[in-house]
């Protein structure tokens, strides 16, 4: 007997054939507890990370509240950048796509605006965006609020962190007062307490327990190193771990586009993505980045929201975040898709204590380990290719490649010097 799709919660038809479609089985903690008093009506604060299904836990009963027969904007949901807003849309529509009529559309900048003001004014039932585009449409006029029943604030912490206070603000004060308001952020500072406040209606809080904060599957170990060692640090454990995807966090702008800089001129096909790169070329080096094309992405924390990518080998914390939760959030990233992830992490002497303060409130272990020396690695390079070659003699066909060989082998020269010959190629062909 088939196991009934998110048993427990009521859930029409059309939601619950989408959701097993995208292979979902069993609620997440915060999905099972965040969609029964949103089907109720009520506010809510959820506080959960990346990855603990947020989306779900209010798109789809956002989705059974909104009235697709009314081609009004009703819902609206912000988030702090492109790639988020893009993300939740995309979600938001595998999520409706057996609901007849329904529109959901995202509104941010770097799309073309004209293209959004046609869409809004078709008619669309739900809009995800950024609060600056948001902004730019309602004093355009072009984004009406007179029906919109409920408001989605997700990652709302990061949202403050930019600087967006003043237009969050505004954007709810020209909406009903009467909406439902749906507060989502992985921390809980002043900031968020202030705003919860002012502008929402006896919210039930609902937090994630703590073991859905951490990431159990993630190996995490970190290595001391000093500042100006942290390129060659980078390099040497990509290296040692023959690491085809990677995704490298650093705290500033300027220390992304220096890494870039630094492993791009070791022959190293990385990308950099933060808040200054425009819209356009961020979607080009993610696309390349999900096709392996590129394989290091190098990210600020707040240009990373939003990147859901399941085949990243390891995270780097080429710079260690302040927050614990920040920590979490990053490591998350390569634990998808039920497959254990990997974490490495370079710190300086003086940040020793703070692996520590991680690992006490995240209860989970930060191993030390001492960086491969260059001798090391050659000796990891020797034996992967005295193995890769051993398995293509076992395999075999290896007919048109002994003709090469022999093309170049003559009468001074014989196999074993040509075989030492390519072995030193590929020994020092590092980058």
């Amino acid at each position: 007997m088939e196991t009934e799709i998110f048993k427990g919660l009521y859930l029409s038809k059309e939601i619950r054939k989408s959701i097993k479609e995208m292979g979902f089985r069993e609620p997440t903690e915060i999905q099972e507890k965040c969609i029964p008093p949103i089907q109720e009506g009520k506010d809510i604060i959820g506080q959960g990370h990346t990855g603990t299904g947020k989306t779900a836990a209010f798109g789809i009963p956002m989705l059974e509240l909104i009235d697709p027969a009314i081609k009004k904007t009703q819902g609206l949901v912000m988030c702090p950048t492109r790639e988020l807003a893009g993300q939740v849309c995309e979600e938001l529509r595998r999520l409706a796509k057996y609901i007849p009529d329904i529109k959901i559309i995202p509104i941010y900048g770097g799309l073309p605006i004209e293209t959004q003001i046609n869409e809004l004014r078709a008619g669309t039932q739900i809009v995800v965006g950024t609060p600056g585009r948001i902004t730019d449409h309602l004093e355009r006029q072009t984004l009406q609020t007179d029906d919109i029943s409920i408001v989605v604030l997700d990652e709302a912490d990061e949202m403050l962190n930019m600087g967006f206070r003043e237009d969050i603000e505004n954007i709810l004060e020209k909406i009903p007062s009467n909406r439902q308001t749906l507060l989502f952020s992985a921390t809980m500072p002043e900031s968020i307490l202030k705003l919860t406040e002012n502008y929402q209606k006896e919210p039930v809080h609902i937090r994630v327990s703590q073991k859905e904060l951490t990431v159990p599957q993630v190996k995490q170990y970190y290595f001391e190193v000093k500042e100006n060692a942290k390129p060659e640090a980078l390099k040497r454990l990509i290296e040692a771990e023959n690491i085809k995807s990677a995704l490298v966090f650093c705290n500033a702008k300027k220390e992304v586009d220096k890494l870039l800089v630094k492993l791009r001129s070791r022959g190293y096909p990385a990308e950099a993505l933060h808040g200054d790169i425009k819209q356009r070329h961020r979607e080009q080096r993610m696309d390349r980045f999900r096709k392996e094309d590129t394989g290091i992405l190098i990210a600020t924390d707040v240009a990373a929201r939003g990147i859901d990518i399941d085949n990243i080998e390891v995270v780097f914390n080429y710079d260690l975040p302040q927050d614990p939760q920040t920590y979490v959030h990053r490591i998350g990233r390569t634990a998808r898709a039920g497959r254990p992830g990997l974490a490495y992490t370079l710190v300086t002497g003086r940040e020793t204590s703070k692996i520590d303060a991680i690992t006490n409130i995240t209860k989970t272990d930060i191993l030390k380990r001492e960086l491969p020396s260059n001798r090391d690695i050659e000796r990891i390079k020797e034996d992967r290719i005295a193995d890769e070659v051993r398995m293509n003699i076992r395999r075999g066909k290896l007919d048109k490649y002994d003709e090469f060989v022999s093309g170049i082998a003559d009468d001074d020269m014989n196999y074993r010097q040509v075989a030492a010959a390519l072995a030193k190629m590929l020994l020092k062909g590092d980058k």
